[in-house]
């Protein structure tokens, strides 16, 4: 069950302010002003399903500050191997597409919190009166492609420990907490492996001191030794969001989400 939030207001200005979404904060006064009346933010729950293959798109979702989604691709042995993850720096859903185009694939809230959501008729509407939101959108969709790219790269060259330190920093960047809600079998699931491989992985962080392992949770102690371990993806992709939309991406430092 969501649970709709009211919007705080600027003490200086009395406005409302806008979601915490780095895309929605970047709009200019103008192109927010066309999405404004259309915006309801509401909470949803860690696994509430967006979206199933072949449902229209007739919605987009906002990930507001910790909010999660991954997108999963099912394969024939029933497993959902993930393609990408989107925090605050982005949205899902009906982007570029005119809408009510099937979903590909299940897209799925793996950090429970705020989104802000509009029709995607209503953000069509928009982009007709405003060159900038078009393009905006389209270099979103750029930089989606993108993870999508260095994600199928990823999972063919780099081990599994590297692709799970690099999940789970994505993860901790984008949310700034140091929990991420994940068991054993769910982190193995979406790396396309078998639930031993990654025990193993996590238990050498945890012998390392890098991270817990709590009931449905991991818990990171040391960011910086964990980037130690990953692979280099979350950084090409950082600075391909950086070169495209600058300023889109989750820049705290990794200090900021280590637990002391």
């Amino acid at each position: 069950m969501s649970i709709e939030f009211m919007p705080q207001r600027d003490a200086a200005t009395g406005r409302k302010e806008r979601p915490d979404n780095n895309m929605l904060r970047r709009l200019r006064d103008d192109d927010y002003a066309l999405l404004a009346p259309h915006l309801e933010v509401r909470a949803r729950p860690l696994g509430e399903l967006l979206y199933n293959p072949g449902d229209n798109v007739e919605q987009v979702y906002f990930p507001c500050g910790p909010s999660l989604v991954s997108y999963l691709v099912c394969n024939e042995d029933g497993r959902d191997v993930e393609t990408v993850l989107v925090g605050r720096e982005g949205a899902i859903g009906g982007i570029v597409s005119l809408g009510h185009l099937p979903a590909y694939c299940r897209m799925v809230v793996k950090n429970a919190g705020a989104f802000a959501t509009l029709r995607t008729a209503q953000l069509e509407a928009a982009k007709t009166q405003s060159g900038t939101l078009r393009h905006l959108f389209a270099r979103y969709a750029d930089c989606l492609l993108a993870q999508i790219f260095q994600s199928t790269a990823c999972n063919a060259i780099h081990s599994i420990e590297q692709r799970a330190a690099k999940w789970i920093l994505a993860a901790i960047e984008r949310t700034g907490e140091p929990r991420v809600p994940m068991t054993h079998e769910q982190l193995a699931t979406m790396l396309g492996v078998g639930r031993s491989y990654t025990s193993r992985v996590l238990q050498n962080f945890r012998a390392e001191g890098i991270l817990d392992t709590r009931r449905g949770a991991l818990v990171v102690r040391d960011a910086a030794a964990l980037a130690t371990r990953a692979c280099a993806c979350n950084e090409a992709v950082k600075a391909h969001f950086d070169t495209v939309l600058q300023g889109i991406y989750p820049s705290e430092p990794l200090a900021a989400v280590a637990v002391g």
